[in-house]
């Protein structure tokens, strides 16, 4: 384990506040100076932009270069990708200027599927919670500058849990939930490496909505977060329900919109970057609702 710093000099769309604050992950907590202290992999990581400066400063095991590029998806153009949902419509043109620095993170899959699971009617403070709670129990511990981080456990260590464990970290009724899921890619029922390396969405969709608490949002929140890295899936919470109902679809109830026909106008409008175009949305209403 060793300390590393990493500096990125006229970096385009990437924002802390919004990459960190739109709803995609759970594991990073903004300090005093405004700058965010996370755990990727076995690494702690503190991110602070200043002006057009990104340091990155990291203990832990990996070559701290190689792994901001990947987990942050530097190598991809977000200005290209904005410049063409720009164009859509003015709403999105909006959004995406709210939330300009935004970036998909390839968050680890397994710590994505359990992250969702948890996620399901809950709030994101007490998301947060609970994966901390689980992490210090069942991860390892990683001791920088006086504090404590917590790697996420790997699915050998969680499946040691009991859920009256689980119940007691304050899962609620996801205990069951995580621990049938642990369980069945412990037995190896569901094959991690084999959805990387599956191409057909649906495909890796339906085997995700195998798992127990994993539904049709849950499922498109980890194709969209995690490293299986899809874009054409458009997740649908209250949020995204109530934004394309005001904006496109104007139904009187917004309760009684079919998520089969948000589904359907997110394809239409924003083809095969729907998932980008439902983080600029959903961040832009959440925020300034």
């Amino acid at each position: 384990m060793r300390e590393q710093q990493y500096i990125l000099k006229n970096v385009k769309s990437f924002e802390p506040k919004h990459i960190f604050e739109c709803g995609q992950c759970f594991r990073w907590d903004e300090e005093i100076d405004g700058s965010y202290t996370g755990v990727v992999k076995e690494n702690a990581i503190n991110v602070k932009k200043v002006d057009n400066t990104v340091t990155f400063l990291s203990y832990g095991a990996d070559n701290l270069e190689e792994l901001v590029t990947y987990y942050f998806d530097l190598n991809r153009d977000y200005e290209e990708i904005k410049s063409k949902l720009a164009k859509i419509d003015e709403y999105l043109e909006n959004s995406i200027k709210y939330g300009n620095g935004i970036r998909i993170l390839n968050q680890d899959l397994w710590e994505t599927i359990i992250s969702f699971i948890i996620s399901a009617n809950n709030n994101i403070p007490r998301i947060k919670g609970i994966i901390n709670r689980i992490s210090k129990k069942y991860g390892n511990k990683i001791e920088w500058h006086g504090k404590e981080y917590y790697t996420f456990p790997t699915v050998e260590n969680l499946s040691k849990a009991s859920v009256e464990e689980l119940r007691e970290l304050g899962l609620g009724f996801r205990d069951v939930r995580v621990y049938e899921t642990t369980h069945k890619i412990l037995r190896g029922e569901v094959n991690l490496e084999e959805l990387h390396n599956e191409k057909d969405t649906k495909k890796v969709r339906d085997t995700l909505l195998t798992l127990s608490g994993v539904g049709p949002k849950v499922a498109d929140c980890i194709l969209l977060f995690s490293t299986l890295k899809r874009f054409d899936v458009f997740p649908i919470d209250v949020w995204v329900r109530r934004v394309m109902n005001e904006l496109y679809i104007k139904n009187e109830d917004e309760t009684k919109v079919n998520k089969k026909e948000i589904e359907a106008l997110a394809k239409e409008k924003y083809g095969n970057l729907e998932g980008l175009a439902q983080q600029y949305l959903f961040y832009w209403k959440r925020d300034t609702a």
